[in-house]
């Protein structure tokens, strides 16, 4: 398969949007419990506002989205430089197992290279062990817990 990894344009959104779509049902937003349409809307906006931290990376075979990735630079109490937050990852359910998700995720690390970021990092679900064989094989695991309280 011939993969192509790049940032996703304004003529991706037909394509871009269903694997937004399933990638937040995988995590259970769907439906009744949705993300609302303008959390759509202006995510798809970041990624063109230069002012934005917020950028999206694709994978393309022969015209065909089959992967996104969002991710986004900080700033650090620990570090000059930026960090990176690999934010959403998902590819086709088609597509899995073919080194779309690992391309992608090696497509982030190259822009955070880029960016003067010494790092990537992300989170996943406890039960996603799936992924987690494939991020055990391209970072390590940080040890931290993740807390938050939702308002």
């Amino acid at each position: 398969m011939s993969l192509t990894i790049r940032p996703v344009t304004r003529q991706d959104y037909d394509q871009w949007l269903p694997l937004w779509d399933g990638y937040n049902a995988f995590y259970g937003r769907s439906g009744p419990t949705a993300l609302a349409p303008e959390i759509t809307r202006v995510t798809w906006q970041r990624f063109f506002d230069a002012y934005e931290p917020v950028h999206g990376l694709v994978a393309e075979n022969d015209g065909k989205l089959l992967g996104m990735t969002n991710y986004l630079f900080h700033r650090s109490t620990t570090a000059i430089e930026p960090s990176c937050y690999l934010q959403d990852l998902f590819t086709l359910e088609a597509a899995r197992g073919k080194g779309v998700a690992s391309a992608l995720i090696y497509g982030v690390y190259e822009r955070a290279k880029l960016a003067g970021s010494p790092r990537v990092y992300w989170q996943t679900h406890e039960t996603n062990v799936t992924a987690q064989r494939l991020y055990d094989k391209v970072a390590e695991r940080s040890g931290f817990i993740v807390y938050r309280k939702i308002f």
